[in-house]
């Protein structure tokens, strides 16, 4: 993938912390001009100074995903910035816990509209911008709670995460008229800082149930994401790839061997 991003402009949303700013770091190392968006100014402007004072270009931008007026907005303000967008990387989404029995209208819809509906706006807001680019690449960050696995608490989030594969698949073949690609990447257990937050012992008990013995890094999702996003990826739409250390492969502890 050598130079397949130089001076390519990457709108990445959910880029303050976590898997977003680790694909923020990787697409700008790799050449591409970088917009990271948040929700708020501060926490995308130190995002985006790190990957400046790392030699890369970046620049901080503020948008709703869950307002589409405001993707709108940003979409419009990042073209301008950079001269078009080559691809959308919509990472944005929240995961918080709640059981079915205490579960509120107004919590479902925080998640599936930020997750779900947060993932439509800010393709339609780019859209436009992809079109006009050489290949457009849209790149979904979805997990395998939901679409393969479950958890206890997050049944809002998994349906969110279920959402987004049921999009892309059915706007692959809208997009496809354009030479504009959509794929997700679904990431278990990631070490963000949300997962860190679950404590030491939810930690050790996690990696022991991975094949490969450990959790993943923010970077083995940002690979995933900067393959799919490639020149070299442009036969390939509408499909998952599963980041999990194998996590969804045995039928229980046992099978490990």
């Amino acid at each position: 993938m050598t130079n397949t991003f130089k001076d390519k402009s990457v709108l990445i949303t959910g880029a303050s912390k976590g898997i977003g700013k680790g694909i923020a770091r990787i697409f700008a190392s790799h050449g591409a001009q970088v917009a990271v968006v948040a929700r708020h100014m501060e926490s995308a402007e130190e995002c985006a100074a790190e990957i400046r004072n790392s030699g890369f270009n970046a620049k901080a931008f503020v948008g709703d995903v869950s307002n589409r007026t405001s993707m709108e907005n940003l979409a419009q303000e990042v073209a301008e910035t950079y001269g078009g967008i080559d691809v959308l990387c919509a990472n944005a989404g929240i995961f918080p816990s709640a059981s079915l029995e205490e579960m509120t209208g107004d919590d479902w819809d925080q998640v599936i509209n930020t997750n779900a509906r947060g993932t439509l706006f800010a393709l339609q807001a780019s859209l436009p911008y992809l079109k006009s680019a050489q290949y457009g690449r849209v790149i979904i960050t979805s997990s395998i709670t939901g679409p393969v696995s479950g958890y206890a608490g997050w049944s809002h989030y998994g349906a969110s995460k279920a959402a987004q594969l049921g999009f892309m698949r059915s706007a692959a073949l809208e997009l496809a008229h354009n030479n504009i690609t959509i794929n997700a990447v679904m990431p278990g257990n990631i070490l963000t800082e949300g997962l860190q937050g679950l404590g030491s012992d939810y930690l050790e008990r996690m990696a022991s149930s991975i094949p490969l013995k450990r959790l993943g890094s923010i970077e083995d999702i940002a690979h995933a994401a900067l393959f799919l996003a490639s020149k070299e990826a442009g036969y390939i739409t509408g499909q998952t790839l599963i980041v999990d250390g194998g996590q969804t492969i045995p039928e229980n502890l046992e099978a490990m061997g």
